[in-house]
């Protein structure tokens, strides 16, 4: 006949908490706890390589950015509004919503435009 219970475990691992495959994971959450816990100085001291996927030239003037982002900020009150008219309800509210943020910040770019290059 065929035993339905396992043994007993030996008296040297008694307790169900340890055993070679949790002595295994409390090293890897150690590890992991290590690695995801890095210091300030460890983080300063690792070089830093920026993405080149979108790198915008360091060179470029304060004033050449800004005006970009003016003509990005424009476009996308284009596209929210364009939005909002082809919704109703609350979709369209929430559109408008968003249409007023981006032109809000539409506008401080360009108050700091003209106080780059003011009018004269």
């Amino acid at each position: 006949m065929r035993k339905v219970t396992p043994d007993p475990p030996d008296a040297d691992n008694a307790s169900p908490n340890e055993g070679p495959e949790t002595q295994k994971r409390d090293e890897a959450t150690n590890r992991n706890d290590d690695d995801h816990h890095a210091s300030f100085a460890d983080i300063r001291a690792t070089p830093r390589t920026p993405c080149t996927m979108y790198i915008v030239n360091p060179e470029v003037d304060v004033q050449t950015l800004l005006g970009s982002v003016s003509e990005s900020l424009a476009s996308a009150c284009v596209i929210t509004m364009d939005l909002a008219d082809r919704e109703t309800g609350t979709s369209r509210n929430t559109l408008l919503g968003i249409f007023e943020i981006i032109m809000l910040a539409e506008i401080s770019v360009n108050r700091a435009l003209d106080q780059l290059d003011p009018i004269e």
